[in-house]
């Protein structure tokens, strides 16, 4: 297969998802009403609930989604050949992603902003409100975790990324300023953050003094420099509490002043990115050396394990949460929820679509790929790598440097993912506080009490001792459970959209059918990962803290279930009032 093709064929299904599938959802299904006042209207405060322009809040929505998962997760199921990754990939983004994706945010509209979580209570009942609070609560923390490890380990990888990445900050809070106090465009001022962002990569990658390489000021793993931990090490450590004490202040900032105007930058970024990738794709015109499909993939079975290693990219519960989260409160008109909630999605296809071709055509052949990706547990550890490696070689194709081009993938990998950091501490944050409404335990409704809370508890699992890996190696211990309980989430959603769909006359089988399939994936591959006792990766160690979280996450979806069952007999709960704008 011609790697321009395969592109070229993926383009052309996502637009014809989003042209006509998404048309029809939005006019025969969700049924957009363009003089509904949303909640950004009808709560304005100026914090979470800001109407906000569909560009900006469509750079915010899909920032906050896009983050390094699409690229991961993509990068590591390419173990089992390309094929079925990009069919994946292609079938989830069109009929379930978009779907669940424009769903959540048009439920959440319909419902006064209200996170899915909280929807549970009005749909399901008091007790499924409780359960997927915990359970979302427990997502939320591993993406923290997840995420943290991620940056933390390519800014100790890629030094000359820190530089852009740490300078994007300050010109998103003076863009913040000018928008939104003094009435300025926010397009070309982000643009022009952009192009200074990239002028410091260019920099930093030729000019060792400003590549900020804390394991070489530490000594390196030759060095123990503190707590017994080495200088790579305590360099972990260092990074950690730095991004633990920024995504605490960013996430109690109005939106205004770093969260939108930041995403915004984020966006142009993203769009760059991408046509650097497809650009440099076309121009290069590289071989696929990897496999279609890997018959050596042998340990770990295709079913259902793909379909939780590949969350985001194809659907993800985490985007549910977004759009009911933050996006929600933002929307302006009703209508544009289509561009944000199903555009986003598609988005993140092709971001998914082209990680798999980057690592298709970054080894010079099918032996060398089979060599890197031998086992699971080597696309596991390797994968986030080779699409760094593998995204730098196709943007030569562009005659860009190579150490250049590696800056600059690292830089827009770590941006979205300190973005969905940014977005999952703020979303931790209203379900703790939700959760203390719930049990009437007022001290940590207060903002910062349950920033604290999510920030402290974050902090402490990732740089949990857990597994072979050691010190720090809570985010990469926990990958295998924040598939399966990300997928696990958006199945959940999808069973909300489906019951409010069902309450209102409408077909349903838009959302029932992606929900039936991927809560059968889901719960199929949980209990794998139970049985087995965590032991995903190749060589690991069983481990109970996988174990304990995945037991209960399990139950408390069953237990979900049921109520939805339930469920399906009562009636219509009151709707909200439909008024004009």
């Amino acid at each position: 297969m011609n790697a321009v093709l395969l592109a070229l064929i993926g383009m052309f299904v996502f637009f014809l998802g989003y042209r006509y599938y998404s048309k029809f959802v939005a006019e025969k299904i969700y049924k957009l009403d363009p003089n509904y006042v949303t909640p950004a209207h009808q709560f304005k405060d100026g914090v979470d609930f800001v109407p906000t322009n569909k560009w900006v809040l469509w750079g915010h929505h899909f920032t906050s989604v896009a983050g390094a998962a699409p690229i991961l997760g993509p990068a590591i199921a390419i173990y089992w050949g390309w094929l079925p990754a990009v069919i994946w990939v292609l079938l989830g983004t069109v009929f379930a992603a978009g779907v669940h994706d424009f769903g959540a945010l048009v439920l959440s509209v319909r419902n006064k902003g209200q996170s899915v979580g909280t929807l549970a209570d009005k749909i399901i009942g008091q007790r499924a409100k409780i359960l997927f609070l915990f359970i979302i609560l427990i997502l939320v923390l591993m993406v923290n975790a997840v995420f943290a490890w991620v940056i933390a380990n390519l800014f100790i990888t890629f030094p000359s990324s820190v530089l852009s990445v740490f300078i994007q900050i300050p010109l998103a809070i003076w863009i913040g300023y000018v928008v939104y106090r003094k009435k300025g465009g926010m397009l070309w001022p982000s643009l022009a953050a952009l192009a200074t962002m990239y002028i410091a990569a260019v920099v930093a990658s030729k000019v060792p003094a400003l590549q900020i390489d804390l394991p070489r000021y530490f000594g390196g793993e030759e060095n123990i420099v503190a707590f017994g931990l080495n200088g790579v090490a305590f360099s972990f450590f260092v990074w950690i509490i730095i991004l633990m004490v920024y995504v605490y202040i960013a996430s109690t900032l109005p939106v205004w002043k770093l969260l939108q105007p930041r995403d915004y930058i984020n966006s142009h970024q993203l769009v760059v990115g991408l046509a650097i990738l497809y650009l440099g794709l076309l121009f290069s015109n590289p071989s696929i050396t990897a496999p279609m499909t890997n018959s050596a993939a042998t340990d770990t079975p295709w079913l259902p394990i793909l379909f939780i290693t590949i969350a985001c990219g194809a659907i993800s519960g985490f985007h549910g949460l977004v759009a009911s989260g933050t996006t929600s409160k933002q929307l302006d008109r009703e209508p544009q929820a289509r561009m944000v909630g199903y555009g986003g999605a598609v988005g993140e296809g092709l971001l998914a679509l082209a990680s798999i071709i980057a690592v298709a055509t970054l080894f010079s052949s099918s032996g060398d790929f089979l060599g890197a990706y031998s086992s699971f547990g080597d696309a596991s550890s390797g994968g986030l790598g080779n699409f760094v490696q593998g995204a730098g070689q196709l943007a030569t194709g562009l005659f860009i440097p190579a150490d250049v081009a590696n800056t600059i993938v690292a830089v827009i990998v770590v941006s979205f993912a300190a973005t969905t950091l940014d977005t999952s501490v703020r979303l931790m944050r209203y379900i703790i506080s939700e959760l203390g409404k719930t049990y009437n335990i007022k001290s940590i409704t207060k903002t910062h009490v349950a920033t604290t809370i999510a920030v402290g508890s974050s902090a402490a699992l990732v740089l949990l001792p857990e597994g072979p890996q050691g010190f720090g190696s809570g985010g990469y211990v926990l990958w295998p459970l924040f598939g399966t309980s990300n997928q696990l989430l958006a199945a959940i959603t999808l069973l909300l959209i489906t019951l409010w769909l069902k309450r209102q006359g409408r077909n349903f089988l838009v959302s029932l059918i992606p929900m039936v399939f991927l809560l059968a994936m889901t719960l199929y591959a949980m209990g794998l990962q139970i049985i087995t006792e965590w032991s995903f990766f190749a060589g690991s160690n069983p481990s109970l803290l996988l174990f304990i979280l995945g037991s209960i996450i399990f139950v408390f979806a069953f237990w979900i279930l049921l109520e939805a069952v339930a469920a399906l007999g009562k009636k219509d709960p009151a709707k909200p009032k439909n008024k004009a704008m």
